[in-house]
């Protein structure tokens, strides 16, 4: 078609270009880059006029004019034609092709644009093409599974942390992708390497139970196919190819196996160190340093360090300001991969070294137990260090040597000899054949919390009120009481004779302070606030408007507390400050959680503090619940020696901060509880602690 005469001062609209045009979101494509769509697709294209034709205050239009065509199954040629309104130059404009268009049949168009005076060429002339798609009206048959790792007449398939595959195909040859989920993930879709062709979907499963495969084929056109399912049950990961405890007898010269080969230990090793509290490790052994100071079961514990492993481990290192190993495995005359502390600048880190790619983070601290654990995944070639269940840092690209030598603990080799010895403690030493997933990550690295004092406040004899174990009392100073609620024996809403006596906090008593000198104390101190602890309490204050801070709970060192629980009324807010020394005026840590004071009503607030040593954050929760103003970073709780207080603080040289109001059911822990035990705190009864 030719176009009509311009005027002589308009010129005629830009010929659209081939990369403005689609189908649907498809490009324009001919042969075999021509699109397939589900049904009458959405033809567009962006139309410009030369600005050269632009008129002040003016906007200039343009009008689409589409052609499509096709060849029937008779052999005449049909034709379809339709001239949009008119839009801005400029502007994408879309027309909706007519249902229709037959089926599985070459359509081809074309576009030009009018701006009212002149046409632009077609979209097809020149060095343009024509544009071609297919109407697809067959969405593609089920896609077909097959799992060799996981067979269908298995009940249940190994493992956690061990990678399956899946083929998935379909019987349709215009397949281009199979979309596919497990529960709970992942999720993705996968292309084969030609049309119709099949795909290998790897799976690594992070739980056990039951779990499904989920597919759909997808085609050229987007039509998704029936879903296909294929389900399996998933077993608890496998146990460590190498396994040991470290919790010899004292005098011992190696170490037993719970899984592999025992270990000879040099002269330099040590059985019957301290154990990390909370785990079910009764002893670890203690390594000198010194060229002595090493275990080995002379022979491999990761049979082919190419293919996925894992090692972990307890430490507790004797010293942070110099290059120390955990665990490593020979490679010739070098290490295959190697666990342990590195100085980087001066400062510290945990490293996991395998081939040549090195991961680091976390903060080693002399004296301070952590858990360790490498990871290397075959499948993804990735390698991941985790420092007390936590990822540290990104995992890196890895190519572990070929070699498996004898398996190290407390050195690493390098060169023509072994270096970097391990000073301090080792303990529950584990390599695996599979991945460590960040679950049992954490599981690996838990240390359960233990009781040290549950205070119910009840009673009190002879100036103390007991641990409702039998543990330390507390003793209450001048001025504390215990408040016994009512016993029951009467009504006050029935018998006018009948003293209306307040109900208490929690239970049948609680304690009572007048906020000039009373509080309640123990002997020594409570919790070690050098490590993880948790410590819960209840308490409501007897002034609606405070006219100074007041500490609800306290445990001091030589020169300031350690730690103290207080309500400052001036920002209406409970405090936990956390001095970073022991050194009056030291700089503090402090969060804290916005509350009204109580005025005496109510049933007050259940307030807890949480030190995770591992993690080194601090946190209060108020009422069972923490915020992020609630968290703060304490890199190094210190030991602090003095007693827990309750109702004061050290204030100078001497006592103050004396808290009047009421408080109940003090609790403390060595441990840091979780979130979900927290809000157990303070109801009369012990979180289960359900690990």
């Amino acid at each position: 078609m030719s176009g009509v005469a311009a005027a002589v001062d308009n010129l005629p609209p830009k010929q659209p270009l081939v990369g403005d045009l689609k189908t649907d979101t498809k490009a324009c494509g001919t042969g075999e880059e021509k699109a397939y769509v589900g049904g009458a697709p959405r033809l567009s294209a962006v139309l410009y006029d030369p600005v050269e034709d632009d008129r002040p205050g003016e906007v200039t239009m343009v009008k689409g004019e589409y052609e499509v065509w096709w060849t029937g199954p008779d052999g005449v040629e049909q034709r379809l034609t339709h001239t949009m309104p008119g839009m801005p130059s400029g502007y994408r404009q879309p027309w909706q092709v007519p249902d229709g268009i037959p089926a599985n049949t070459v359509v081809s168009w074309h576009v030009r644009a009018f701006d009212g005076t002149a046409y632009s060429p077609w979209s097809s002339e020149g060095d343009g093409t024509v544009c071609e798609f297919v109407y697809d009206d067959e969405a593609p048959q089920k896609a077909t599974i097959e799992a060799l790792d996981y067979p269908p007449d298995a009940w249940s398939v190994d493992g956690v942390g061990v990678y399956g595959h899946f083929t998935v195909d379909s019987p349709s040859d215009d397949v281009v992708a199979y979309d596919y989920n497990f529960i709970g993930g992942p999720y993705g879709s996968a292309r084969p390497d030609r049309l119709g062709g099949s795909v290998s979907i790897s799976f690594m499963p992070d739980r056990t139970g039951p779990q499904a495969l989920t597919v759909m084929a997808v085609d050229r056109a987007g039509h998704r196919s029936a879903a296909s399912r294929y389900d399996f049950f998933v077993q608890r990961g496998r146990a460590p190819v190498a396994h040991w405890t470290l919790a010899d007898p004292a005098g011992s010269a190696g170490a037993g196996a719970e899984t592999g080969t025992a270990a000879r230990a040099g002269s330099g090793v040590t059985f019957g160190a301290q154990a990390p509290q909370g785990t079910a490790l009764a002893s670890t052994a203690t390594l000198d340093g010194s060229s002595h100071g090493y275990l080995t079961p002379d022979a491999p514990a990761v049979a082919d360090p190419r293919r996925t492993f894992a090692v972990g481990a307890w430490v507790r290192p004797a010293q942070t300001d110099r290059n120390m190993t955990v665990a490593s495995q020979d490679a010739g005359e070098s290490a295959s991969f190697a666990l342990g502390l590195r100085t980087r600048d001066g400062a510290p880190t945990w490293s996991f070294t395998v081939g040549g790619a090195q991961l680091t983070g976390g903060a080693p601290e002399t004296g301070e137990w952590a858990h360790l654990l490498g990871v290397y995944d075959a499948e993804t070639g990735r390698a991941r260090l985790y420092v007390n269940g936590h990822q540290a840092g990104a995992e890196v690209q890895a190519s572990p040597a070929a070699a498996a030598g004898a398996f190290q603990l407390g050195r690493v080799r390098d060169g023509q000899g072994h270096h970097d010895r391990w000073h301090g403690e080792l303990g529950d030493v584990r390599v695996y054949d599979r991945v460590v997933v960040p679950a049992e990550a954490t599981e690996l690295s838990a240390r359960k919390p233990r009781l040290l004092g549950h205070w119910s406040l009840e009673t009190a004899a002879d100036g103390t009120s007991p641990e409702l174990y039998g543990g330390t009392p507390l003793r209450l100073g001048p001025g504390a009481a215990i408040h016994r609620g009512p016993d029951g024996s009467c009504l006050p809403d029935i018998d006018p004779d009948c003293p209306s006596i307040p109900y208490a906090l929690v239970g049948d008593g609680h304690l009572t302070l007048d906020g000039e000198s009373a509080y309640a104390a123990t002997d020594g101190p409570v919790v070690d606030t050098s490590d993880s602890f948790t410590l819960g309490v209840v308490v409501r204050l007897a002034d609606a408007e405070p006219a100074h801070p007041m500490t609800v709970l306290s445990q001091a060192g030589e020169h300031t507390d350690a730690f103290r629980v207080r309500y400052q009324p001036s920002a209406h807010a409970w405090q936990l400050v956390m001095p970073q020394r022991d050194e009056q005026g030291a700089p503090e840590s402090v969060v804290a959680q916005t509350a009204m004071a109580d005025g005496g009503e109510g049933q007050g607030h259940r307030i807890a503090v949480v030190y995770d040593d591992a993690t080194d954050k601090i946190t209060l929760y108020l009422d069972g619940q923490a915020t992020i103003d609630s968290t703060a970073d304490l890199p190094d709780g210190w030991h602090s020696s003095g007693p827990l207080q309750v109702g004061r603080a050290h204030t100078g040289d001497g006592w103050g901060e004396y808290l009047h109001g009421d408080v109940d059911e003090v609790q403390a822990f060595s441990g840091a509880l979780a979130g979900h035990d927290i809000s157990q705190l303070g109801w009369g009864t012990e979180p289960c602690l359900c690990w």
